[in-house]
């Protein structure tokens, strides 16, 4: 487990360390999806906006989580774009994540509905069944 996370957790103990692991690591994967990951390019050319990063982290967790990705974020304490938002400015207070003199935390303000994306795209269906005695 990392030491800074850890403190991050007693500090403010709102959001499980599981939630501030997944936004290290969905920036990593958010910057795979733009194609910004050129080792020899600055940070400014790698950066991501606070509205890139959310869709990212949604799309990382329903690949990781699927239908239950609301479920997970809801567990760590995630219910709105603000909290990512929170954990960002968190993270990046504590060395683990960079920013750009653009960034701020109203970029993360009501950005849109986390659960409503989280669900987007899947249908839950109940085929029809023979019932007892109708095979």
């Amino acid at each position: 487990m990392d030491a800074k996370l850890l403190e991050l957790t007693r500090t403010d103990p709102r959001y499980a360390y599981e939630a501030y692991e997944f936004v290290c690591e969905a920036v990593g994967f958010t910057q795979d999806r733009l194609g910004r990951t050129d080792v020899e390019a600055g940070e400014d050319e790698n950066h991501v906006s606070g509205e890139e990063l959310l869709r990212g982290a949604c799309a990382m967790a329903v690949r990781d989580f699927g239908l239950m990705a609301p479920v997970v974020f809801r567990r760590w304490g995630i219910r709105t774009t603000d909290d990512f938002g929170t954990l960002v400015f968190k993270l990046i207070e504590a060395n683990r994540l960079s920013r750009s003199d653009d960034d701020d935390p109203e970029d993360f303000r009501e950005v849109f509905d986390i659960e409503k994306v989280l669900l987007d795209g899947f249908e839950l269906t109940i085929g029809d069944r023979p019932r007892r005695g109708e095979r």
